[in-house]
């Protein structure tokens, strides 16, 4: 049961139409921002945001998608509900990436759409589509709104549902004629949800044994990922690792959960992690998962990931215990209360044997580790007549990290190879300074990501790393950027090619090219121009290849007062290394 009053005050009542009381109730509900495009279908919720305008934010992106990517930074960057808002038929489907984008990585979102009226579904009438059934199984929840009365009942319990436990996805479609109908509603009803039991505490008993796990263990290792960011544990997994000397692997979604520079961090593990990561998940006896979901990218062939270890698998998401990988010891639970609860019985000494240390128990593993991470770093083979991306990556955080502004700096990416070199060389010392498209993989979802972020920050420096293929799939999103006034910087490493699928077709289908090539002609400069493109969106542009220029290239993009994409010219010979393919394990992974 969700607390509610159960008598409505005179404050709470409203006449108003369906359009008007949506926007109140998201008002109500907290939010400031939407990102909203019209149609015929949302034409009446456009009408009452104007209405809203000293409450509400609405921001126009010039793409549905790039309005759903953007409510999805702008949610992954406070933690808060992202909503965004289209017509029906061609609008709503817009979002289906987003929402199904949203479900796999467990973004809180709101979707909003439109839908023809109610006496007309199911007409094949203009602009309809059925957006509930296409979307069911990749939203949390959902609702087709066919009474006015209901509006301020759904409103509540999907910012409830998206928010709590998991959080995922939940759209409300809402035909026409319901907005338009004027009711007296009551903003904020009682609701009863019996069937969703969201907030779910380990038990004491069940960390009593993930104590005695550890006590028995000589050499564990954390793997942990995106659920820590989501419960904004870092802190507590900080403290943890440290109290119980366990070194820390990430995942792609868990980047900045614990900090980069940390001595127990062995950044992040799976297809394209550190050696030593993956060598130390090989090789431990105790693999503690918190907040993860052992995505094939990360144990490739499952049976064969941390073979040799006992697992304690924590996770606010019972359908994620034993999914992949069976678990000695599952146990649904949110991850905040548990390290929590962890650091009070490690406080009082519950895993280790009278007179035992936590530094001296695991010395040789520590050593252990520290030789793998000496022996086996990342590394590239740096080139003196081309800019590679993996240094341009790094010189971008060098110098962001003499600023000294680390902390302040969030980074979007597409996906492909730039995505993996920007989780690679791309320290993060903080939660929430690191969104990207990690479960579906949604070419795209840099640029709007990063809107959405400096939305939310607009005190952030916000910078998109991209290649030319994911930033062409949302290039018109650079409008929205120039004419909100919202200055993103792009650094785009542009191969000409889609680099990850080269990659592929060299390492496994004999370098066959199969369309992968952007460009228009070997003998053509490289096209499209970007710097024309972004000028024409009146942007800040400049493009280099050569290394002497890119410092004061990558110093002229932070600076500029206005969105800004700096192209930087790399080869499309490289491979993202380390890399395990799919499906294989540790003992074949390539270095080279």
């Amino acid at each position: 049961m969700i607390p509610a009053s159960q008598t409505a005050s005179s404050s709470t009542i409203r006449h108003a139409s369906g359009a008007d009381l949506l926007v109140e109730c998201l008002v109500r509900n907290g939010v400031e921002v939407v990102f909203a495009y019209p149609g015929g279908a949302s034409m009446p919720i456009h009408q009452a945001l104007t209405r809203w305008e000293h409450k509400i934010r609405t921001i126009l992106p010039r793409h549905e998608q790039g309005g759903g990517f953007m409510a999805e930074g702008y949610a992954r960057s406070t933690g808060r509900v992202g909503v965004c808002i289209a017509t029906s038929g061609p609008g709503a489907t817009n979002f289906v990436t987003c929402l199904a984008d949203a479900k796999m990585d467990s973004v809180p979102l709101v979707a909003i759409t439109g839908q023809v009226p109610t006496p007309v579904i199911g007409t094949d009438a203009f602009q309809e589509t059925p957006i509930v059934e296409i979307c069911r199984s990749i939203t949390k929840h959902h609702y087709l709104v066919t009474r006015t009365e209901d509006i301020p009942r759904v409103v509540k319990e999907a910012f409830y549902v998206t928010s709590t436990g998991r959080p995922g996805p939940v759209l409300i479609d809402l035909p026409k004629d319901v907005q338009n109908r004027c009711i007296t509603a009551d903003l904020d009803p009682p609701i009863n949800l019996p069937g969703y039991r969201p907030h779910r505490r380990a038990k004491r008993e069940e960390l009593l044994k993930v104590m005695e796990l550890i006590r028995q263990s000589r050499k564990p290792i954390i793997y942990a990922g995106g659920g820590i960011v989501h419960a904004n544990a870092g802190h507590l997994l900080k403290a943890f690792a440290e109290k119980t000397c366990i070194p820390v692997a990430l995942t792609l979604m868990g980047l900045g959960s614990f900090p980069s520079s940390h001595y127990l961090c062995l950044q992040m593990l799976g297809m394209h992690g550190t050696v030593y990561a993956n060598y130390a998940i090989n090789e431990a006896d105790l693999l503690l998962a918190l907040g993860v979901r052992f995505d094939d990218r990360v144990t490739g062939k499952v049976s064969e990931f941390c073979k040799h270890g006992k697992i304690v698998h924590i996770d606010i998401d019972p359908a994620e215990l034993n999914k992949c990988k069976p678990a000695l010891l599952p146990i649904a639970g949110d991850i905040s209360l548990a390290l929590q609860d962890m650091l009070e019985l490690v406080e009082q000494g519950a895993h280790l044997d009278p007179g035992e240390s936590p530094g001296g128990k695991h010395a040789d593993w520590l050593r252990q580790i520290e030789y793998w991470r000496e022996t086996e770093p990342l590394s590239y083979r740096d080139r003196n007549d081309a800019i590679l991306a993996q240094y341009a990556i790094e010189r971008l955080w060098h110098i962001i990290r003499d600023r000294g502004q680390l902390k302040d700096t969030i980074i979007t990416t597409g996906v492909g190879q730039h995505q993996m070199w920007a989780a690679q060389y791309y320290r993060f010392e903080t939660p929430r300074t690191w969104f990207t498209s990690g479960g579906l993989g949604a070419m795209g979802f840099g640029l709007p990501a990063a809107i959405g972020a400096k939305a939310a920050c607009p005190d952030k420096t916000v910078i998109d790393i991209d290649g030319d293929g994911s930033f062409l799939m949302n290039i018109q999103e650079l409008a929205t950027a120039y004419v909100e006034k919202l200055p993103v910087k792009v650094l785009l490493l542009n191969n000409q090619h889609l680099g990850m699928v080269v990659q592929w077709e060299d390492r496994f289908y004999q370098s066959n090219r199969a369309h992968t090539y952007l460009g228009a002609g070997p003998d053509e400069d490289p096209y499209p121009d970007f710097v024309k493109l972004a000028q024409g969106f009146r942007c800040g542009a400049r493009s280099v290849q050569e290394k002497a220029d890119l410092d004061e290239a990558i110093e002229e993009m932070l600076d500029s007062t206005g969105p800004y994409v700096l192209e930087v010219m790399v080869p499309y010979q490289e491979h993202v290394l380390p890399m395990i393919p799919s499906g294989h394990t540790v003992r074949d992974i390539i270095k080279a």
